[in-house]
């Protein structure tokens, strides 16, 4: 009985295998005939990106390195760069140390300027004057004798400046509207 068992189990063994196949074809035809379309334009979207990202790739790898030159390596250009790169270097470093020392000089005049400062002050105060009302009245009296005759102002303007408002009612007649006060009455 052992013999005839064996049989009949290889064959519902390669009946199974053979009808698994064919449900995988059924399957992968149905799912072509219905999504063939998006699976399509799937795979050639992701060539795309693919194609995209190796065209960028070699870019950022020199965007990464700037001190190398793409191609062959000749050593005497590679020289002649390092020593432009060099010159450029130095003749910046020289730049900055001008504009260096020219603030320094300018802050030792701004400070010598206020220890001058300092020294009027002091003997004004010795003197018991006012540091600043001197110093302001002598450049005032210099800057009024060098100044012009002034130009009288327009009516519109003069009244402007004396603050004459006709809405407000201050400063023309007795009949002016006020306003009543804010917040809660005083009854109680």
């Amino acid at each position: 009985m052992e013999a005839d068992e064996n049989p009949p189990d290889i064959r519902s063994t390669s009946a199974l295998k053979n009808q698994d196949l064919s449900f995988l074809q059924l399957n992968v035809a149905v799912l072509l005939a219905d999504y063939g379309w998006y699976l399509l334009c799937l795979c050639i979207g992701v060539y795309v990106v693919l194609q995209h990202l190796q065209k960028k790739r070699p870019r950022q790898d020199q965007s990464a390195t700037p001190g190398e030159v793409p191609g062959p390596k000749d050593p005497v250009s590679v020289v002649r760069r390092q020593e432009a790169l060099e010159a450029a270097r130095k003749k910046m470093q020289e730049e900055l140390d001008a504009k260096a020392a020219l603030f320094l000089e300018r802050q030792q005049e701004l400070e010598e300027e206020k220890r001058q400062q300092k020294i009027e002050k002091w003997e004004s105060m010795k003197e018991g004057k006012s540091f600043k009302g001197n110093s302001r009245v002598t450049q005032n009296s210099d800057e009024a004798g060098s100044s012009t005759v002034l130009k009288p102002k327009s009516d519109k303007k003069s009244l402007r400046s004396t603050g004459y408002n006709p809405l407000s009612g201050a400063g023309g007649g007795s009949c002016a509207w006020r306003p009543g006060r804010r917040g809660p009455s005083a009854g109680g």
